[in-house]
């Protein structure tokens, strides 16, 4: 919450290491991006010279090898198309630039913090700014003086500055669970757990459609008050998905914690190269936030102390839960199971949750120690 004068000389400090940051990318591009030690002896002196602090300096250095780590990564994880693709041409034929108010971090040499005033020292290309105000939560403060630790991010968005800080929250002790609880994630229905709980899609599904027919419709006009609408309702979809989630995952661990039982999710990474569907169907997939469901979900069991094992996916919608029998035609429809084998006739996604949670119990008694006495 800085003042005016404050607020300035953040925005200029933001884009000033940003613009450096582009130009130390150029250098790095160049040179074949080498370590960062052999990048500082190339930029280093040019970086102090425009008037950034040491500290800063360094961290600009580090964070534009860090972005060609992270694409490298990406690149050798599939995650920008197959190789010759363009888009992995795209990405790797061109320095990477940053956005005028993208991110800058600060470690406890450029930034202190003043719980007690909420108050922040902070390091600026027109000096020290102190007594910069904050505000968060109670319930975060106590966080932020308990488990702050290493860097915090500068950041701008919307006019309004953030300062993100990194905290190591210690996990709670997990506990020996009394069966498992399975969760199986979808599109339709976003959630269904073994015990009964059913999230629908259809609600957030609609407000998607809603969504996207808005931003289409205000595409359209072309005009400065569209323009300006457009700009106001940015991250609107994603914000109410990200809350979306957090009440399913809060609702899933904490059922899972009050009955003392583990979670089983299932593994979906790579699902979105391996599932073919037609376009109209692919906008859905690829607006499944099943990943960042399973985020939620996985560090709220972390916290709590919830033992959470992931299982493989296959054949989990095709297999009955009663008699094991696996046929592709006991998936009748989207939502109802009937067995080929012993009849039975259930809801198809509270079907494959209980396959799941019989996966997840088979894991953790694989993985966890022998409670058997020893034999002599």
């Amino acid at each position: 919450m800085p003042q005016a004068d404050q607020a300035a000389a953040l925005r200029s400090t933001l884009r000033t290491v940003n613009d450096l940051a582009c130009w130390v990318s150029e250098v790095a591009f160049a040179h074949g991006v080498p370590r960062e030690y052999e990048l500082r002896k190339h930029t280093y002196p040019r970086l102090k010279a425009e008037g950034l602090g040491a500290q800063a300096a360094q961290h600009t250095i580090k964070k534009v090898r860090d972005a060609y780590t992270t694409l490298k990564a990406n690149i050798r994880a599939g995650n920008l198309g197959k190789e010759g693709s363009r888009r992995r041409r795209k990405a790797d034929s061109k320095p990477i630039t940053f956005r005028p108010e993208a991110a800058q971090p600060y470690d406890d040499r450029c930034l202190s913090w003043q719980y007690d005033q909420q108050t922040v020292s902070i390091w600026t290309t027109s000096g020290r700014l102190k007594y910069v105000r904050f505000s968060c939560s109670a319930d975060a403060l106590k966080v932020l003086q308990q488990c702050r630790k290493g860097e915090s991010d500068l950041i701008e968005r919307d006019g309004v500055f953030y300062l993100i800080a990194t905290c190591e929250v210690p996990e709670a002790e997990s506990y020996e669970p009394d069966g498992f609880i399975g969760v199986d994630l979808g599109i339709v229905n976003i959630a269904t757990t073994s015990t009964g709980y059913l999230a629908a899609g259809r609600q957030l599904n609609r407000y998607r459609k809603r969504q996207v027919a808005l931003r289409a419709k205000l595409q359209r006009k072309r005009t400065k008050s569209a323009r300006r609408r457009l700009k106001e309702r940015s991250r609107r979809e994603a914000r109410h998905v990200k809350n979306t989630n957090h009440i399913i995952a809060k609702t899933i661990v904490t059922e899972a914690e009050r009955t003392g039982r583990g979670l089983s999710l299932e593994e979906l990474k790579g699902i979105r190269n391996r599932v073919r569907l037609r376009k109209p169907q692919r906008v859905a997939l690829h607006a499944w936030a099943f990943a960042q469901l399973g985020d939620f979900i996985v560090y709220k069991a972390k916290r709590a102390g919830v033992p959470l094992v992931f299982v493989d996916p296959g054949y989990t919608s095709q297999t009955c839960a009663e008699c094991g029998h696996v046929d592709k035609r006991n998936r009748v429809d989207q939502g109802c199971f009937i067995c080929r084998g012993c009849g039975v006739v259930a809801h198809a996604d509270r079907n494959a949750s209980h396959n799941i949670a019989t996966r997840g119990e088979s894991v953790w008694n694989a993985g966890r120690e022998s409670r058997a006495p020893a034999t002599r």
